[in-house]
């Protein structure tokens, strides 16, 4: 339960505070272990230790037809943004989606998002589209852009 503890921690912000993440409660430490326990992959990020930092794979679409994409996302704890971190987690994660026969990973990012939109950009993520005002959190409607590159 240690890394499920942590990682909801750090995501806890993100969602209680930004429009990052969609949700509008903060999963407990049990809920986020039933996700690191469904993901395709999860990989913590440690600094002496203790979790800074998290990123995993999960479905695109139950549709068998998707099989071999899937979605990605990586959170931080705050100050660690921009430091390398999400790269680092990303380029652990993307060889053992391929080992996994995953060909396609895609992100869904709300905008505006400049830090993960250049972190995408700068791993090989193309964008895909924008689905204006499809998302409703804080009283106002959000556009999420999608990025996707092959494994």
């Amino acid at each position: 339960m240690g890394d499920a503890e942590a990682c909801a921690a750090i995501y806890a912000p993100y969602v209680r505070d930004t429009v990052i993440s969609f949700e509008e409660q903060p999963p407990s430490a049990a809920g986020m272990a039933d996700r690191i326990a469904t993901a395709h992959a999860w990989l913590v990020g440690e600094d002496g230790g203790r979790i800074v930092g998290y990123a995993y794979a999960g479905s695109f679409n139950d549709r068998h037809a998707y099989r071999y994409a899937c979605t990605v996302s990586v959170y931080l704890e705050p100050g660690r943004r921009r430091t390398g971190a999400g790269r680092a987690l990303y380029e652990a994660l993307f060889p053992r989606l391929r080992d996994h026969g995953f060909v396609r990973a895609a992100a869904g990012i709300s905008l505006p998002n400049a830090a993960s939109v250049g972190l995408h950009s700068a791993l090989g993520f193309a964008p895909v589209g924008t689905f204006p005002r499809v998302g409703w959190k804080f009283d106002a409607w959000h556009d999420v852009a999608w990025m996707q590159r092959d494994l």
